[in-house]
């Protein structure tokens, strides 16, 4: 038999791989692990039977075909038994205490009930097991920060007295964290539980990868991308975050161990990096040459303990405090080992360029205003495990200050505020104090107005399709020129969610959105959630992978490379173009709700992780959009609140993870942020999007606006009309629209081209970078029938499932509210699904309408149930017997409606006929809104009088 391209049992070896490279073991005490073969286990804690695959939201809600948690994985393993005793009594529990799934967008509740677990519940697991492993669960997203409360970031009395009960009736007691983000840990002190590690949110193989840890089948090699410290008062961003109106960002470039290395060591429990390993490492450096623009490391890394093993190697530099002052130690680089063999060494390579180790003068102070310099001084270069269990490795010193790169200002804060800096002391400590941050001193709008691009004469359709540009029979320009001023603002808009013309439940679909567009050879593409795999909301199954929080601590980029190449091939196979993620953005402070998705409090390991995902979307030819660019450090409030920084922070922090990305991993799409930075929307951030990214950086691809953002004028507030700042800024796409066509925002495109607020030429140049970016996409070689053997393979592979995707009904509703369904496309044989994709103008209540009968030749005692699902919810069922052979009409109401939705037949028995179904509009909630509307303002008009 023929291998297959798209590999299942593969993609799953990878990402169980990943999950089980990414688990941090921070306590292993008394030869608790590994788990010996034979041993028999008290699983306690309700996450066994509810084991958290990822975070909330976007980044998480992927339809899986299985999912395997901690509870599985050991079942299913010969070598462990789980005490059957105390499964009984969580299995009586469960059902009485389900699991609750919260109402509507960002409601999950961050923890689960916990079963209570006394004393003597767990003295007679004791008595039956030898091992006790305690699963804590925690969970948090999209909209949904965490909270300094129990049952977040603390745990709940429940917890507690579990853990008590458990560690003081058995001494090798194992406490797993389910979690997205890191918690508080002091109860690890307080309790002394034989071993704790960090399993993380593992994706549909998390559960086996937990299990090859355990085990000793692999040996943990994960390090914390986080700092671990005792209190969240102790992190310097918590008395600025969470705001609703303003961030201030006072601790600067001082955020997670730059702060702690810097100022505070004592108040660290587990420091930035750390992790334990089955055996031991030595790390010892080889060479160290000082070359041009760049340092070299060899690092020497042998196992001296009795397994294999691999090893995180990390390079730290100590730079001089200088004029501008520096964090005592910044990560510099890493490389991971191969699995080392006890008493064998590997040599790592290691090489840093200056601008990683350079700092950003902001104010001028180096002679340098706007620049990245090396001031004068020693650089010294730490190697080891961790950024405290360290070794120098080597140093060199400059006479004065390097220039290493000129730039311009660019998004320098407006608003006056103090920043950190390091006090030195006598005794060679440092102490805060603060200065003044500078303050910004161009205009964005003029240097807007200095650089427009030139207009391109319009011509009118002229006969090119956009694939005499790909054949090179015509220029961009000649092709750009033929669109008329609504070819330019229609295609600018986005259309979704779950748009009718894409692979059905995506996320937004851009580019020949019209049928103009589509007539000059514009196909369109398809976007679609997320970080943590494929969401489509028809229903449709994908491969859910290991959280960004879980790779980052794995710290292996070439693993995660081959991860998104496996990403990469399903993205083909659904005919998805772009994946929205990987998310970039740092862990500011530890309660940000989206830290499961996002990598990391470092941009070095940030931009690492990021640009090895798109290396391995590369290969199979889709890509993914970096988001969200930039600075969205929080959840709460993010489509309002402000972030005020400082020019150096931003770039050497929050920027930095990104130009990576771009650099290192050829990013083609770059998602904006929400909300504003130093006074500007980042949707309509010119210094951001045009200076930076596309200016400095070289970036050549597609911007796109997050979903329903805001832009904003300098000084005025955010609004989601206000097309014409967006593509002031070059961010080209807006997403998303409902039709762009109809205009279905109310932007203010047409407004803006007649009053001359936004240049036609910008506009033109946005157009012609979303053609140039179709151009290289799947969709177009689909288009074409050239380059698209890859695709052709993958259609031979489609499963039953796939298949009724791939034959979806498409149903349009008219303007009368009702709309026919091809019933003879639907099969009704035993066992046979049919979708049906249904794109409604208005929200409302509907129903389906269906003339049913059952065939002639059945026995009247026959059942022949039909079950319809309305996306993932029992909508209702039908059930005929034999008897019933004159036609009926049957209804079935379905929920709330709006913009598409998907249906879902299911036949368990043969036998029935489908002679006629209807998708009928029974009330609008529209005209339900205006007359309420109405009634309110003829009220307040009664109560004036």
């Amino acid at each position: 038999m023929a291998e297959k391209l798209f590999d299942l049992t593969k993609y799953a070896a990878s990402a169980r791989h990943n999950a089980a490279e990414g688990i941090v073991l921070l306590k292993n005490d008394r030869n608790a692990l590994p788990l010996p073969a034979g041993s028999t286990v008290a699983l306690f804690g309700r996450s066994q039977y509810n084991y958290y695959k990822s975070g909330t939201g976007s980044g998480g809600m992927v339809n899986t075909r299985y999912v395997t948690g901690v509870k599985e994985a050991l079942e299913a393993d010969p070598r462990y038994t789980l005490e059957p005793g105390l499964k009984a009594v969580y299995d009586a529990w469960i059902k009485e205490h389900p699991f609750d799934p919260g109402k509507g967008w960002a409601s999950e509740p961050w923890c689960q009930e916990e079963m209570p677990v006394t004393r003597e519940i767990a003295e007679a697991a004791a008595k039956a097991a030898d091992t006790a492993i305690v699963l804590i669960g925690r969970t948090a997203g999209e909209d949904q920060d965490n909270k300094e409360a129990a049952g977040s970031w603390l745990l709940t009395e429940t917890e507690e007295a579990m853990i008590a009960a458990v560690t003081a009736a058995f001494e090798r007691t194992v406490v797993l964290l389910n979690v997205g983000n890191i918690m508080d840990m002091n109860w690890v002190c307080h309790y002394d539980p034989a071993a704790v590690a960090y399993i993380w949110q593992g994706g549909q193989e998390g559960g086996n990868g937990v299990l090859d840890v355990l085990s000793g089948d692999v040996s943990p090699s994960g390090h914390l991308a986080d700092t671990i410290a005792y209190k969240i008062a102790d992190y310097p961003s918590s008395p600025n975050f969470g705001s609703l109106k303003k961030n201030v960002q006072q601790e600067d470039i001082y955020v997670g161990y730059r702060y702690f290395e810097t100022f505070a060591k004592e108040k660290v429990q587990y420091p930035f990096g750390y992790g334990l390993s089955y055996t031991t490492f030595s790390i010892k450096t080889h060479t160290f040459v000082r070359e041009e623009n760049s340092v070299l490391i060899c690092a020497a890394v042998t196992n001296t303990g009795s397994c294999p093993g691999k090893e995180v190697v990390q390079v730290y530099v100590e730079a001089p405090q200088g004029l501008l002052g520096k964090p005592a130690r910044a990560l510099a680089g890493f490389a991971k080992t191969a699995v080392i063999a006890p008493g064998q060494t590997e040599v790592v390579e290691i090489r840093i360029p200056d601008h990683v180790f350079a700092s950003y003068d902001d104010g001028g102070k180096t002679g340098f205003r706007s620049a990245y310099v090396l001031e004068a001084g020693d650089y010294v270069f730490h190697i080891g495990a961790n950024v405290r269990d360290t070794e120098k490795a080597g140093c060199f010193t400059l006479a004065e200050t390097v220039l290493v790169e000129q730039l311009e200002e660019a998004m320098a804060p407006k608003e006056a505020f103090e920043r950190m800096i390091p006090k030195k002391n006598e005794d060679g400590s440092f102490t805060v104090s603060y200065e003044a941050a500078p303050l910004g001193k161009l205009s964005a709008q003029e240097l807007r107005y200095e650089n427009l691009p030139a207009e391109l004469p319009q011509t009118g359709d002229q006969g090119i399709k956009l694939a005499d540009v790909a054949a090179g029979k015509a220029s961009m320009d000649d092709f750009i020129a033929q669109f008329s001023d609504e070819d330019l603002i229609t295609i600018v808009r986005g259309e979704g969610m779950s748009s009718p013309k894409v692979t059905p439940g995506c996320g937004g679909a851009f580019g020949g959105v019209t049928d103009r567009l589509l007539s000059y050879g514009i196909p369109v593409a398809c976007c679609t959630d997320g970080p943590s795999g494929i969401r489509m909301d028809s229903g449709r199954a994908a491969f859910s992978l290991p959280n960004g929080a879980c790779l980052a601590s794995g710290w292996n980029v070439a693993l995660q490379e081959e991860l998104f190449a496996f990403e990469g091939l399903e993205l083909r196979k659904n005919k998805i173009d772009v994946l929205l993620g990987p998310g970039l953005n740092l862990h500011r402070h530890p309660l940000n709700g989206r830290n499961f998705e996002y990598f990391s409090e470092d941009p070095l390991v940030t931009g690492k992780c990021a640009a090895a995902q798109l290396r391995g979307l590369h290969k199979q030819g889709v890509t993914g959009t970096i988001k969200h660019f930039a600075m969205n450090t929080q959840e709460s409030g993010r489509h309002t609140t402000e972030h005020v920084a400082s020019e150096r922070a931003i770039r050497e922090l929050y920027l930095r993870g990104f130009e990576i990305a771009v650099k290192e991993g050829n990013a083609h799409a770059v998602m904006t942020s929400y909300g504003p930075v130093n006074g500007f929307y980042s949707s309509s951030n010119y210094d951001l999007v045009t200076r930076i990214l596309r200016g400095e950086w070289g970036f050549d691809g597609l911007v796109m606006t997050d979903w329903w953002a805001k832009g904003n004028d300098e000084g005025k507030p955010g609004d989601r009309t206000n097309m014409a700042a967006m593509l002031r800024a070059q961010n080209d796409l807006y997403m998303v629209s409902a039709s762009s066509e109809d205009n279905a925002n109310h932007d203010n495109s047409a407004e803006a081209l007649k009053n001359g607020t936004v240049a036609r030429a910008e506009y033109q140049r946005s157009a012609a970078n979303i053609c140039r970016f179709i151009l290289g996409k799947p969709v177009f070689a689909r288009l074409i029938g050239v380059g698209d053997e890859l695709d052709r393979a993958l259609a031979k592979e489609l499963d039953e499932e796939e298949l009724s995707f791939a034959h979806m009904i498409d149903v349009r509703m008219g303007t009368d509210g009702c709309a026919d369904v091809d019933v003879s496309a639907i099969d009704t044989a035993r066992g046979k699904t049919t979708m049906i994709s249904v794109a409604i103008r208005e929200r409302g209540i509907y129903q389906l309408v269906f003339k049913l009968r059952a065939a002639a030749d059945l026995s009247s005692l026959a059942q022949i149930p039909m079950t319809v699902y309305k996306d993932k919810e029992l909508a209702g069922q039908v059930t005929l017997s034999g008897a019933d052979t004159e036609w009926r009409t049957e209804e079935i109401t379905l929920s709330p409606c709006m913009g598409t939705f998907f249906l879902k037949l299911y036949f368990a028995q043969a036998g029935m006929e489908i002679g006629a179904m209807k998708v009928v509009m029974t009330e609008s909630i529209e005209e339900r809104i205006r007359q309420a509307m109405a009634e309110r303002e003829k009220e307040n008009a009664e109560k004036e009088e």
